[in-house]
Parts: C-alpha cells; sequence; structure tokens
C-alpha cells in the first residue's frame, strides 16, 4: 500500500467523523475580508489550498468548498503533484457550478515548453475548466530552474502562448528560496507571488522581507504561504499532521498572531496548512482580523527567539 492510499484508509473515518462538527464553526453568516489582486479582482484573505480536500469521500469535498464559498472564500490554489492530482480531481468536481464565480490558481513543476503544455492540459481537463485565473511556476528554487524557465524552450512561452489563447490570465510563481524569487522578479512582469510570509523565518532568519519589498516596488501581488507554520520537524519528533512537511502552530493564540501577522505584511491573501484543522482554524481568524499591533508584533519576535525557522533551509 502506498502513502497516499495509506493515508487515505488511515484517515477516511477521522475525516467522516469529525467533517461536521468542523464545519459548524464556519458555517455563520460572517464574510472574509477581501483584498485587491489587481484594480479588476478582489480575493478572500484567506484562500483554499486543494490539499484539504485530499483523502476526504467526494461528498465531503463538495461540502467543504461550498462551506468555504458561502463564507467568503473565492481564492482556490492546486497543483498537480498534490497526491498525484487527487486535489485537482476533487476539487475540479466540487467547484462545478461555480467555477467562473471563483479566483481559481494552478501551477506547474515543469522547466521546458512542452511539458508545461501537457501538465496544463491536464490540470485543465481534471479541473473541468477552459482558463486558470492564475497559473504559475511551482517551487522556483535554484538558478538552473531559473534558466530553465526563460530559455528559448523553457516553460515561459508556453505561459505566454496560453494567455494569448485565454487559457490562463494571470502569470505568476511560488518559492522557497530568496534568490530565486528576487532574481525572478527581475526577469518578468509578473502579476504575482507566492511566498512564505512567516514570523519566525522573518524574526529568526530574516527571510521574506527583502522578497516582499522587491514585489512591492516591481508592484506584484503578495500571496502567503506557511503563515502557521512553526519549525521545522526532527527526527525525534513524530510526525503529527500527515499534510504538513513541517511543524504548525498548535496553540490558538499563537496560530491567530501568527496568520495576523502575515495578513499585515501586505499580501494580498494567505493559505493555511491542507490540514482540515487549520484550514477551519484559519477561517475563523480571518473573519474577525485585525492589524498585528506594536505589542503583539514583539510578542512574537520574542517567541521566534527561542525556535528554529522553516526558511532558509
Amino acid at each position: 500500500m502506498n502513502r497516499r492510499h495509506f493515508f487515505q484508509a488511515g484517515m477516511g473515518a477521522l475525516v467522516a467523523a469529525n467533517f461536521r462538527k468542523l464545519f459548524a464553526k464556519i458555517s455563520d453568516n460572517r464574510q472574509l475580508p477581501r483584498r485587491p489582486f489587481n484594480d479588476e479582482t478582489e480575493l478572500s484573505i484567506i484562500g483554499f489550498g486543494g490539499i484539504v480536500v485530499v483523502g476526504m469521500e467526494q461528498a465531503d469535498a463538495n461540502t467543504i468548498v461550498r462551506s468555504s464559498i458561502d463564507s467568503g472564500v473565492n481564492y482556490f490554489d492546486v497543483a498537480p503533484s498534490y497526491w498525484d492530482g487527487e486535489a485537482e480531481k476533487k476539487l475540479g468536481i466540487a467547484l462545478e457550478g461555480v467555477r467562473n464565480q471563483n479566483f481559481l490558481a494552478c501551477k506547474t513543476m515543469a522547466r521546458d515548453a512542452e511539458g508545461a503544455r501537457e501538465e496544463l492540459e491536464t490540470s485543465l481537463k481534471r479541473l473541468r475548466t477552459d482558463y486558470f485565473d492564475l497559473y504559475q511556476f511551482h517551487a522556483v528554487t535554484s538558478s538552473s530552474d531559473v534558466e530553465s524557465i526563460f530559455a528559448p524552450n523553457g516553460a515561459l512561452k508556453t505561459f505566454l502562448r496560453a494567455r494569448e489563447d485565454g487559457k490562463i490570465r494571470y502569470i505568476g510563481f511560488s518559492a522557497h528560496s530568496e534568490e530565486a524569487a528576487l532574481t525572478m522578479l527581475d526577469r518578468f512582469e509578473f502579476d504575482s507571488i507566492l511566498f512564505p510570509v512567516n514570523f519566525v523565518c522573518y524574526f529568526k532568519g530574516d527571510f521574506g522581507p527583502a522578497v516582499m519589498q522587491k514585489a512591492r516596488e516591481k508592484n506584484v501581488t503578495c500571496l502567503a504561504l506557511k503563515a502557521m507554520a512553526h519549525t521545522p520537524l526532527t527526527e525525534e519528533k513524530e510526525r503529527k499532521w500527515e499534510k504538513c512537511w513541517y511543524q504548525p502552530v498548535e496553540e490558538n493564540e499563537l496560530a491567530e498572531k501568527a496568520l495576523r501577522f502575515t495578513l499585515s505584511e501586505g499580501v494580498a491573501a494567505a493559505i493555511p496548512p491542507g490540514e482540515v484543522y487549520f484550514y477551519q482554524q484559519a477561517l475563523s481568524f480571518g473573519k474577525k482580523y485585525r492589524p498585528l499591533d506594536d505589542a503583539e508584533r514583539d510578542y512574537l519576535k520574542s517567541v521566534a527567539g527561542d525556535l528554529d525557522p522553516l526558511f532558509p533551509l
């Protein structure tokens, strides 16, 4: 039994048992605030990461998507690498009938034009749509990634053609490397960057501020990952959350401050961890969002002093 099927078998009963209780907490009349992605589009400040639906029955995936939309979520982000396409397939079904009222973002790990074209077409089919609002180069990490993307037959060629053909509206990228992110921002007029914006990384690793500053200078919209990440997992620490490769913030008050830190850094939206529990938390926090004040920022700085940052790796 492979890792994905083991996860589904082990978690299926738990998801079914806790699903209604978890999402009763977000099925209220409060709506998430929205912020501009650009002059034409606004996004919910909390995005829906496609990993959330991994391991769920399709009926539960449908319910969580519709409950999220009822709460004001209009930003959905997914990638073909999320459990071998399972996230795309389930999200595609769940968004049927409401896809055009929402902002759908997808990604590709391909760096060459042909590979990107094939992955784009596969993702469009799985997600049952004829276009993506945002298509992104996924996990740009090294200078070789950057050079491959911008090569004569690099993936950018596919992106530009797809934009001309109406298959994508906006072009962006995600990165876990400051060096790669800064280089990408200097090479092309991107619409957005998806990047870790996390209090521990900021205060302990000085990781993130330079990228955010560059994006502002280039008028590139910032979307955030890892807002609720705490610290790296160690070999000695048991992995409690299957869909988190790091240790998330588990303490409720600290998790809220961590998310508010990220949302106070000028990002348009943040995508929380793919575990249902943390996604539910983020929606609840987002509905009552207020900017972080100076005392709270100082508190997070003191907490970060005792932690190892997730980035730089």
